[in-house]
């Protein structure tokens, strides 16, 4: 090697740099990627098939994201992650709300919290107007440990949630027709 010139007479190198990318391994890994994507994708879709009948009446869900008020064992209320006070709770979520009054109001208690200071907490909504109202609960069977289940202890949001609607609760909490739709 010790033969070898490092350089050629015109003063350019003799390993130069590639001006030009080469893409047959991205187009390799996309390709792996669609495959993927096209052998899982009819895996993940659950339940019977049907073929849907067509509705022009239809309206679309409400797709805004729904307001989170947590109730924590010892009597804490949350508006999303911030803790209100019981008496600013009712206008943090009209102010969340703005104009849009169909917005479902999620309300998550904890297991431990006294039922009265959740119902007290949806009878406060439910009298200042705010009808659409859901109680979420955790739909995993009891004693089913998970990862989930640890992320859940630790604060975070549970990823197996189903929102109850608000007509489950009793009629003092929620008037009539203020059940989520």
């Amino acid at each position: 090697m010790a033969g070898l010139p490092t350089r050629f007479k015109n003063g350019d190198s003799l390993y130069q740099p590639l001006a030009e990318i080469n893409v047959t391994p991205l187009v390799d890994v996309m390709l792996v990627l669609l495959i993927i994507f096209m052998v899982t994708a009819p895996l993940l879709a659950k339940g019977m098939k049907v073929n849907l009948p067509q509705s022009k009446a239809a309206q679309p869900l409400n797709p805004k994201e729904p307001i989170v008020v947590a109730v924590s064992k010892d009597g804490k209320v949350a508006l999303g992650a911030d803790e209100v006070s019981p008496e600013a709770l009712v206008d943090g979520i009209k102010a969340m709300m703005g104009s849009d009054t169909s917005r479902i109001v999620h309300v998550r208690g904890d297991k431990e919290a006294n039922y009265g200071e959740v119902i007290a907490v949806m009878d406060k909504l439910a009298t200042n107007g705010i009808t659409h109202i859901a109680i979420l609960t955790d739909s995993r069977p009891k004693g089913a440990a998970t990862p989930a289940a640890a992320a859940t202890a630790a604060g975070a949001k549970p990823a197996a949630t189903s929102p109850v609607p608000a007509a489950a609760v009793p009629a003092a909490a929620v008037p009539a027709g203020g059940a989520a739709k």
